[in-house]
C-alpha cells in the first residue's frame, strides 16, 4: 500500500565505484564441439548454457558475469571484459590492473557470431536456440521471461512465474483472493480531500482459471483529482486479449460504466494509469456518488469479466 493508502477501507459486500571486485578466474580452453541442445537440462548453467563449454566462460565478464556483447574490451595483457563493466573499474583491468585503453578483442567477437545458444529462460521452457547476438533481442520478449511483481503502492522486486506470484501476494502484500468472475465491491474512505496520490491493489480474481488484479487509485489528472479503478491480468498481452470486462460505479440515478480489455502485469499499473486505460471517475462526482455532506468517500464499483469467443 501506498503512502497514505493506509486509511482505505475496503468492504466487500460479495464474492561501486571503488576497485574491489571479485572477479572470476578460469581456465579455458576454446572448444565448438559442445553446443547446446534443445532437450534436458543437466549440465546447464546460469545462462542455459553447458557449463563445461570453454566458449561461454570465455564470453563471460569476470565482473558482472554476464555474456559479453561488442565492444568487448580488453587490456594490453589480453584480459577482457564487457563495455558496462570498464566504465565501472574506471578503465583499469581488474585481473592484472593495467590501464584498459580502447582496445577491443575483435578476434572473441568474431567467435560468438558463430556460435548458436538456447534462451536464458530455457529452465522455464523455452527450448529455442538462436544466433549469439540474436539472443538478447529475444529474450527481451521472451514469453517465458518471468513476470515482475503486480503490486502496486510498493517497488517490489520479487519475479516469478504466476502461481509463484499469486503466492507472493496473498502471503507477503496480503492481497485479497477471490473467486468468481463478477464482484461488488464499496470502497469507505474517511477525509477523501486528504488523498491526493495513491494506490492500492485491492484484490485479485480467479476466474476462468486464470488471475485478475483490480486496482484502485487516487491521483492529480491535470488539476483535477480524479480516482480511478482498472483491471490488470496476470499474463501476456496476447492472452490478456481474450478477456474483457465491465467496471460500474453509480448512485441516486446516475452512473459512469467503463468496458475494455484488461491489460497485461508487462504493463506496470502505473503506465495504465498514465494512459488513463480504464474507470476515472472525477473527485466531485465520487463525493456526490458518496451522498451526505461529501466528508467521506463510499464508492460502489461492481463489474464483470468475461471471455471473448
Amino acid at each position: 500500500m501506498a503512502p497514505g493508502g493506509s486509511a482505505l477501507k475496503e468492504v466487500l459486500e460479495s464474492n561501486s565505484t571503488g576497485m574491489d571486485y571479485e572477479v572470476k578466474m578460469a581456465k579455458v580452453e576454446v572448444n565448438n564441439s559442445n553446443k547446446p541442445t534443445k532437450s534436458g537440462s543437466g549440465g546447464i548453467g546460469k545462462y542455459g548454457m553447458h557449463s563445461n563449454n570453454g566458449v561461454y566462460e570465455l564470453l563471460e565478464c569476470p565482473v558482472c558475469t554476464n555474456l559479453m556483447y561488442p565492444p568487448i574490451h580488453q587490456c594490453p595483457n589480453g584480459h577482457t571484459l564487457c563495455s558496462n563493466c570498464k566504465v565501472r573499474v574506471q578503465n583499469t583491468c581488474p585481473t592484472c590492473r593495467y590501464e584498459l585503453g580502447n582496445i577491443r578483442c575483435l578476434a572473441l567477437e568474431k567467435v560468438a557470431e558463430s556460435l548458436e545458444v538456447p534462451c536464458r529462460y530455457q529452465n522455464l521452457g523455452c527450448h529455442d536456440i538462436f544466433p549469439y547476438y540474436s539472443k538478447l533481442k529475444h529474450e527481451q520478449h521472451c514469453r517465458f521471461r518471468p513476470y515482475t511483481c503486480p503490486y502496486a503502492g510498493s517497488e517490489c522486486s520479487v519475479t516469478g512465474d504466476i502461481p509463484t506470484l499469486v503466492v507472493h501476494l496473498k502471503d507477503d502484500h496480503k492481497v485479497d483472493m477471490h473467486d468468481g468472475c463478477t464482484f461488488n465491491h464499496r470502497y469507505v474512505k474517511s477525509n477523501p480531500h486528504e488523498v491526493e496520490n495513491a494506490t492500492w491493489m485491492l484484490t485479485v480474481f480467479n476466474c476462468f482459471g486464470r488471475q485478475f488484479c483490480l486496482h484502485f487509485e487516487a491521483f492529480q489528472l491535470g488539476m483535477a483529482p480524479v480516482y480511478m479503478a482498472f483491471l490488470r491480468f496476470m499474463g501476456d498481452e496476447n492472452e490478456a486479449k481474450k478477456f474483457s470486462y465491465s467496471l460500474e460505479v453509480g448512485a441516486h440515478g446516475r452512473k459512469l460504466t467503463w468496458q475494455g480489455i484488461p491489460r497485461s502485469i508487462r504493463d506496470s499499473h502505473r503506465k495504465v494509469r498514465d494512459s488513463q486505460d480504464g474507470l476515472i471517475i472525477p473527485r466531485n462526482l465520487a463525493l456526490y456518488f458518496s451522498g451526505g455532506d461529501r466528508q467521506e468517500l463510499k464508492l460502489r464499483v461492481t463489474g464483470r469479466i468475461w471471455k471473448e469467443e
